[in-house]
């Protein structure tokens, strides 16, 4: 997962789900939680996250992930070019499956008058 991906994910769990904990988190986007860990923790100095301990949690180290306007404004930024990238992998994949139809077409033509 590229990293821009990596942070728009995590952003769009913590915004749905500001509960979720890292390790739910990592399970949710099939990646290791060290990994997760990095990305939350860079995201917070960054100023796009929020973390603050639940007070009522008997688990002290339970977070609630709040993402802030910046963060907000970042999630929507990654969304766009995530979106874009996905539009234009969707047309790659499209003219792709375009040629192999044609060449398939075209082995089954040459196939239908060797018979």
């Amino acid at each position: 997962m590229r990293p821009e991906d990596l942070r728009f994910q995590v952003l769009r769990h913590l915004e749905q789900k500001p509960d979720m904990t890292q390790r739910e988190l990592a399970a949710a986007l099939g990646i290791s939680l060290g990994r997760v860990n990095y990305c939350v923790q860079a995201l917070i100095e960054r100023g796009f996250v929020k973390a603050a301990n639940f007070r009522n949690s008997r688990n002290k180290r339970a977070y609630l992930y709040k993402l802030t306007p910046r963060g907000l404004s970042e999630k929507a930024t990654l969304a766009l070019r995530f979106l874009r990238r996905k539009e234009q992998e969707r047309q790659a994949l499209l003219q792709e499956i375009e040629v192999l139809r044609a060449e398939l077409g075209e082995a089954s033509l040459h196939e239908q008058g060797e018979q």
